[in-house]
């Protein structure tokens, strides 16, 4: 298995972040993949993929930190050998609308970015409670560019984004086992195996029964476990195809 999105450059991960990798790689997890998310820390994300070989990054500002956003800092590392895609990038509009047409400056940017350098995106698309505003803003941009892929991570359900398939992958995590999660285990089932990628987003979103807990790679098994009982396959199945998905975006990960 490959984890398509863990944060090990967290400080939940400080501590024991040897012991992380090491009981993940028990689990059969093969490769790590650091989104960049806040521009701070991608000099530790930086170092932990120079430090361990199976462990890659990626240079990217998350939406909901954009005000830190530095474009030298990306174009410093992005020809970077371990730098395997740009992102986590995208739209944002849970917690407020205020910053959209920011957002959006900077989201090309670095869809504009990736293009530039032949590397994929890593997409956050956040909803906010009331609408699916961010997803149609994102789909309208995308088209904008229709030779761009990528990963929808962490994907929200929207089924609009569906269209997006011959280009794009979508990240399955720890959501996909939570009970209220309907929408989007009927979405799964929709979904053909050689388009879905396995995720944690660690330290957030630990699957059932380990909610609410410091998520970890070792995990990523039980999101297989998910798919494979929604699509009525072989977990084996499951690990084998979504780990060929990732290295076919991901194409600087070696395994």
């Amino acid at each position: 298995m490959i984890d398509t999105h863990i944060h090990l450059d967290f400080k939940d991960f400080e501590p024991d972040l040897t012991s992380v990798l090491e009981n993940a790689r028990l689990t059969g997890v093969k490769a790590f993949i650091i989104p960049g998310a806040d521009i701070n820390t991608l000099p530790s994300a930086i170092e932990i993929a120079q430090k361990y070989d199976d462990v890659f990054f990626a240079v990217g500002v998350h939406p909901n930190d954009i005000k830190d956003f530095n474009e030298d800092t990306l174009e410093s590392f992005i020809t970077h050998k371990k730098c395997v895609a740009v992102g986590e990038c995208g739209l944002d509009y849970y917690y407020t609308k205020e910053h959209k047409d920011e957002q959006e400056k900077y989201f090309r940017y670095q869809l504009e970015l990736a293009l530039e350098h032949n590397l994929p995106v890593i997409l956050h698309i956040r909803d906010s409670k009331d609408d699916f505003e961010a997803s149609n803003d994102a789909a309208r941009i995308l088209k904008d560019y229709p030779n761009i892929k990528g990963v929808f991570h962490c994907f929200n359900a929207n089924t609009d984004l569906l269209s997006f398939q011959n280009n794009f992958y979508y990240g399955i995590g720890g959501v996909s086992t939570f009970k209220n999660a309907k929408d989007l285990q009927d979405v799964i089932k929709l979904l053909g195996m050689d388009k879905i990628l396995l995720e944690t987003d660690a330290p957030f979103l630990a699957p059932t029964p380990y909610r609410g807990q410091r998520n970890e790679s070792k995990y990523l098994d039980l999101i297989a476990l998910k798919i494979a009982s929604l699509k009525n396959l072989e977990v084996k199945d499951v690990v084998t195809k979504s780990t060929q998905n990732a290295l076919n975006l991901f194409q600087k990960v070696a395994i």
